[in-house]
């Protein structure tokens, strides 16, 4: 939007200034929008997988934004941000309302509004040119929140329609009634989908990282098969997209087969170097089992998704620590008071520290081997009782009598890092 006809210079110039001030500081803005959005949208950013992608196409935008405003480029010329228009298309994909991108924008909008207000208060403009710089920021990106929509909104509707015409809708529509109704028929439920729902499941949550390159949800449905195929040959897997990149799949297992299963789809997943990422509950029976293995799969994902350790190729629920990690996620505050409590100065966050944990949480691992800890690290025995005895020594008193409580705050640090040190 250009700046109108005899608009005072002045007020363009300082509204440059003002949005001058927010160069560098995009990332932490962004960051900061994206939190609220969640916090009064949770469904935007899609259990936790596509917070990134939030606050990329929120930091796309202010991108956009700041640029009309420093150099005066009409915003009908600004095309909307990759990142957003992939975003709209993810939530349409997850059957999130058009509605709800609205009230999103809206929402980020007043927050970048209120922050713009703030900066203007902090340059110490008098009050008339301050009200005119303003009107000149707050016009500006209406117009670009205006024209941006149209796109936005059409690229939602787009996906939208050809996600409804995709022949596996109706089944995820039957399997999400399965997870949500209150009252399901049992039999005729495994009529209409061919899953046996009352027998004994496992849920897996699949999904590829990176860039899309539009096959992904063939090539998890057919990875969904192949690892039925392996370890319940006589099962029928169950695979519905969750978005374009991710899935969710059950599979039923017999009962005698249930207590190795975990360690044969690893063997699996080991041997398959392009295989996707995979969270796995344990095993869960009849209805109720399928609907509270999926709530196990999607926790198990999404603590990998909040972790600090190297993405692994598969988690499962089962695996040592998932599930105190687990149930920290959502509390990291609360995680890292139990980390000072149990830790002291051990759990400052530095690199000699970090050693020392490391070595500590083998130690303990290891029924306080020192041998096998020093074979597991290639040290010196010497070295690891060293590094023991300097770990206690930091913590400030002995592990013989919280030995349990020690270990669960070694585990947070493993799985969270420096978001619950100090």
């Amino acid at each position: 939007m250009d700046a109108p006809a005899g608009e005072d210079d002045a007020v363009a110039e300082h509204a440059a200034a003002i949005v001058g001030r927010l160069d560098g500081k995009l990332s932490d803005i962004a960051e900061s929008v994206q939190e609220i959005l969640v916090n009064d949208f949770a469904e935007i950013g899609g259990n936790g997988e596509l917070l990134d992608l939030l606050r990329d196409a929120v930091e796309g935008n202010l991108a956009a934004y700041l640029p009309a405003i420093r150099h005066r480029i009409p915003v009908e010329k600004i095309q909307p941000p990759t990142p957003a228009l992939e975003h709209a298309r993810r939530m349409a994909q997850r059957g999130v309302p058009a509605n709800t991108l609205v009230r999103g924008y809206r929402l980020g909008h007043r927050t970048l509004l209120d922050r713009l207000v703030a900066e203007i208060a902090e340059s110490g403009l008098d009050t008339d040119l301050g009200l005119r710089v303003f009107q000149r920021l707050s016009a500006v990106s209406f117009a670009y929140i205006d024209s941006t929509m149209e796109d936005i909104l059409d690229s939602h509707q787009r996906e939208r329609d050809r996600w409804l015409t995709n022949k596996s809708r109706l089944r995820a529509g039957r399997v999400r009634e399965a997870l949500e109704a209150p009252d399901v028929d049992v039999e005729e439920m495994t009529t209409a989908t061919g899953y046996p729902f009352a027998r004994t499941h496992l849920a897996l949550v699949l999904w590829f990282d990176g860039p899309a390159a539009g096959d992904e949800l063939n090539r998890l449905e057919h990875f969904t098969g192949y690892v039925c195929q392996a370890v319940a040959p006589r099962g029928r897997p169950l695979f519905v997209a969750a978005d374009g990149l991710s899935g969710w799949a059950w599979f039923t297992v017999d009962d005698a087969l249930a207590a190795d299963v975990h360690s044969r789809v690893r063997s699996i997943m080991d041997a398959e170097p392009d295989a996707p990422r995979v969270a796995m509950s344990n095993p869960m029976r009849g209805l109720n089992g399928f609907r509270r293995a999926h709530r196990q799969a999607l926790d198990v994902r999404a603590t990998v998704l909040a972790s600090c350790l190297p993405a692994p190729a598969f988690t499962a629920a089962c695996d040592p620590g998932v599930q105190v990690a687990v149930r920290f996620r959502d509390d990291l505050e609360g995680a890292r008071d139990w980390v000072c409590s149990f830790l002291g100065e051990l759990a400052e966050d530095n690199e000699a520290n970090e050693r020392l944990r490391e070595t500590l949480q083998l130690f303990l691992r290891y029924g306080s081997s020192f041998k096998a800890t020093a074979d597991v690290q290639h040290l010196h025995v010497n070295s690891v009782k060293y590094r023991v005895q300097r770990a206690i020594e930091r913590r400030g008193r002995d592990v013989t009598d919280d030995r349990l409580d020690v270990e669960v705050a070694l585990l947070l640090v493993s799985w969270f890092g420096r978001a619950v040190l100090v």
